[in-house]
Formats: C-alpha cells, structure tokens, sequence
C-alpha cells in the first residue's frame, strides 16, 4: 500500500470528522457561515451533521460539478460578499495555500460580523517545515492544489491576529487528527485551530464546551 493510498484509507475520513467535531463545537447555533476554500461542502455537510442550524455558503476558486453545500466562484483574493454581510468566516487549511494570508484574512475581517474560525498549521518544534511540506505533497499535489508551503510560525499568527484587532476566544493545537501511530510525526503542535472575535465590544458563547 503506497503512501497516498495509506492518507486515503486511514487520514482523509478521520481528519474530516474530527475537524467537523472541533467546528461544530466553536461555531454557537444559528449562526451564517462563509466557508472560503471550501471545495465540494463535505466538511461544511459533516458541521451541519452536528449543528443543523448553522447556515452554509461556500467559496472556491474552482466550482466542483457536485456540492454539498452552494458554492461561488472568486478569484482567490477578493472575497465577493458585502460588509458584515456573515457571521462567521471559516477557513480549513486554506490559507497556507495562498501567497499572502494577510489578503485574505483582511478581507474575512471585512465580511465578518462576529469572528473567524481557522484550521491551519504551525512552524512548531524539530523538523516542522519538511514534515508540513511532505503532508501537504501527499494531500494536495495529485489534485492539482497550489502549493506554496506558506506555512507561518507562532509569532507570525499572533502579530497578524494583532494587526487585524482579532482576540483569540478558543484554541487548540492538539487536534487528535492522526492514529496514535501516527500523531507522533504529523500531528505534535504542527496544526491549530481557533475561533477569533472580532474587537468590536461583543462576546459570545457556544452551548457546548469549548475546544
């Protein structure tokens, strides 16, 4: 069994419900979501799943024929959707794909009216860059996914969290993404995710516990 059958068979099905438990816990009930870089829906339909009340709108680059959930062409920059026109942004391992997150990560700011929910990775402990290099090889180039390997080290986060006058409310970096057999290697303190509020004066919770 070759390494990219082994990331079918063993990681794609467990990463997609794990990130849809984390997710589903960070984002409170009836909220609208704008899923940036959300592919064919299926973590979107996973969330939804578990909180049927959360309201979906996807954004790709490339609209798959088959989605789960509606899904609009943008150009990968600008995000088409009015001023606080959502209640929450959400990207999943989106923005290391990309050249420049701030782009992206301003214009999510923009759009929202509440906050940010992102999974993506971290430059963190020994051999952090090639090990995230090799996951995202074996992930994503089959598929044709642009690979920068933009990936950003802690400080990185927290000065563009800083900029754009996000606060963290929730934040893990142990995710449980991998076998145990495995965690040693690909998971350690190489991913995160988090939900960011916006400085605007409010606070929310969610009825379950946070992540």
């Amino acid at each position: 069994m070759g390494i990219e059958s082994i990331h079918e068979n063993y990681v794609k099905s467990r990463r997609l419900t794990v990130l849809a438990d984390h997710f589903s816990q960070l984002l409170p009930e009836d909220a609208t979501v704008l899923d940036v870089g959300s592919g064919d829906g299926g973590l979107a339909a996973a969330i939804l799943d578990r909180k049927a009340t959360l309201h979906f709108k996807g954004l790709d680059t490339l609209v798959r024929e088959h989605t789960h959930i509606p899904v609009d062409v943008f150009d990968g920059q600008t995000i088409p959707a009015a001023n606080k026109s959502h209640d929450y942004v959400l990207f999943s391992d989106v923005l290391h794909h990309t050249e420049d997150p701030m782009i992206l990560l301003r214009e999510a700011v923009r759009v929202a009216r509440r906050g940010l929910v992102i999974k993506d990775h971290l430059v963190s402990g020994l051999f952090a860059q090639p090990t995230l290099r090799f996951m995202d090889e074996v992930g994503n180039r089959r598929f044709g996914v642009k690979l920068p390997h933009n990936y950003w080290r802690p400080r990185q986060w927290d000065t563009a969290f800083e900029e754009l006058r996000l606060h963290r409310e929730d934040y893990c970096t142990q995710l449980g993404l991998y076998p145990f057999w495995a965690n040693w290697c690909f998971g350690r303190s190489l991913h995160f995710i988090t939900r960011l509020g916006i400085d605007n004066g409010e606070t929310i919770s969610t009825a379950e516990n946070p992540v």
